[in-house]
């Protein structure tokens, strides 16, 4: 594993099946969460609504709603180290303000309903 993941500027990658949706690169790395900036493209606007209301819950501290985003973008999106290689685990979120943080790790993640 490449501490050049986390080096400001580094590029990870969102895909939907063989598609990539979004592009994020790196601003800040305070373990265990990344932060970047985003820019979508096409497809990701599918996806969009997951991420609102994932925010939302978060906001509303409604962790059930919480993890079933989280389900629901895990199933449907995958995620790639700026190298290509793909990311076991992730928690993803997408802000209003075109921002994104996320932690990763090698193993899956344990959640409620998973």
């Amino acid at each position: 594993m490449s501490n050049g993941y986390l080096t400001t500027g580094s590029v990870w990658r969102l895909h939907h099946g063989a598609d990539e949706i979004a592009r994020f690169t790196v601003t800040e790395a305070d373990f265990p969460w990344v932060r970047a900036d985003i820019e979508t493209l096409p497809g990701f606007e599918d996806f969009a609504p997951v991420f609102a209301e994932q925010e939302l819950a978060g906001e509303e501290e409604d962790w059930e709603r919480v993890d079933a985003c989280y389900l629901r973008i895990r199933s449907a999106l995958t995620m790639t180290f700026p190298d290509g290689e793909p990311v076991v685990e992730f928690m993803l979120n997408i802000h209003g303000d075109g921002t994104a943080g996320w932690r990763w790790h090698d193993e899956p993640f344990e959640v409620d309903g998973a």
